[in-house]
């Protein structure tokens, strides 16, 4: 056993089996270190997600309030989604969600980290993004499946709901983190 401190040698699993049952969701079966097997489920996206903190001239962060199936609730979020095939980088996703989602655009995107949404089942990254001095140019180009309002919110609202819990999105919880330590807003 490894004193306090010192790091263990953990190794990974070796994949026995992978089977798709789903469109992005496999089950690999895996022997573990100590020779015993465990089945699980990995969802498998095949693409790294972006999520976007806009920011006005004035300050006011770009937000969405959508459904979200998967607590059953609206919620208010970042913009932001799966990068598609024709984007040619994380920073042109994030250009082309926070476009289709608000009709904001910015000229000036800094990527300001990135995460593992849930490494202990999935595969993708998400990419961080803010985009300064945002303005609106156009109208929403929404997917048939999206019903999305804009809202404009105060940056230090913003950061006293990602602080209170009231933004339930912790990727996105992350990018606003990302932003305050961009801006040297964090000690």
């Amino acid at each position: 056993m490894p004193k306090l401190g010192e790091a263990m040698a953990v190794r990974p699993w070796k994949i026995l089996s992978s089977k798709y049952i789903h469109k992005n969701v496999r089950i690999d079966e895996c022997e573990l270190a100590d020779g015993k097997t465990i089945s699980g489920f990995v969802l498998d996206y095949g693409v790294d997600w972006v999520t976007v903190v806009a920011l006005t001239k004035d300050d006011d962060v770009v937000m969405i309030r959508q459904y979200r199936h998967g607590i059953q609730r609206t919620i208010l979020e970042l913009p932001g989604g799966a990068m598609d095939p024709e984007d040619s980088n994380a920073e042109a996703a994030a250009r082309r969600e926070l476009l289709e989602e608000t009709g904001y655009t910015s000229g000036h995107f800094i990527e300001i980290g990135n995460v593992y949404p849930n490494p202990a089942n999935q595969t993708n990254r998400v990419h961080s993004f803010l985009a300064l001095q945002a303005e609106k140019i156009s109208d929403q180009d929404l997917d048939d499946t999206e019903e999305i309002e804009v809202e404009l919110k105060p940056l230090e609202l913003v950061i006293g709901m990602a602080k209170t819990g009231e933004l339930v999105q912790s990727m996105q919880v992350s990018a606003i983190f990302f932003t305050l330590a961009y801006l040297n807003r964090i000690a």
